[in-house]
């Protein structure tokens, strides 16, 4: 069996040797290294070229977020968790455009970073999290993050694999509008990217799962 390599990054020594006992318990699953700072967590990633990295969102030297932008910056596909002692809005779409595969807070089950690693490992770019369904539904109840007619048809057509170009003529407008549509779709749904928007607009009931296209 393929051990998957885990980076644990997180200022508290007792919450990175716990963590990294449980994780190591599992047959498919090996802690690489630690760290407890951003900086210190940016050398060991380059040192140890862990699969998926595990990081506290906030740290003394920064955040999580800022530990997401750096290692993808090196690795696009590398998985990345982000663990925080407070699982609101802010902290779920902050991780979510900041490109985390999950994000688990510390109150949860140990098997709920498990089940997170594990995801982050196999879908890197797909992005979960227990408070995701709720987050969207308050965040589409906003009168302007709502889409408007217009923007749920080009929705439908993203997730049927089509780009800008293509929506446009299959819209009767031009590419520049497509994608400035495009844009604020993403804008609106909390996503950096294609693939995000789809998995949010499936969540918040805008698209059926059926349009989704199939991950490559």
């Amino acid at each position: 069996m393929d051990q998957v390599r885990l980076l644990l990054i997180d200022d508290h020594e007792l919450i990175r040797n716990g963590l990294g006992g449980v994780l190591d318990l599992e047959d498919d699953l090996t802690v690489v290294g630690s760290a407890a700072t951003v900086t210190e967590g940016i050398a060991a990633f380059e040192r140890t070229n862990p699969d998926v990295v595990v990081t506290d969102l906030q740290l003394p030297d920064g955040t999580g977020l800022d530990v997401i932008r750096a290692v993808r910056a090196q690795v696009p596909d590398v998985g990345v968790v982000v663990l925080t002692m407070h699982s609101g809005d802010d902290q779920i779409f902050g991780a979510l455009q900041a490109g985390a595969s999950a994000l688990v807070g510390k109150d949860a089950p140990a098997s709920d970073v498990v089940q997170a690693v594990r995801h982050a490992m196999t879908s890197p770019h797909s992005f979960v999290s227990a408070g995701l369904g709720a987050a969207m539904a308050r965040r589409m109840d906003g009168g302007t993050e709502r889409l408007t007619d217009r923007e749920l048809d080009v929705l439908r057509l993203l997730a049927d694999g089509l780009g800008a170009a293509d929506i446009g003529r299959r819209l009767y407008m031009a590419e520049s509008t497509a994608k400035t549509h495009i844009a604020r779709i993403y804008q609106k749904l909390g996503a950096a990217n294609r693939a995000q928007a789809i998995v949010q607009a499936v969540r918040a009931g805008l698209i059926s799962s059926m349009n989704r296209p199939e991950e490559r």
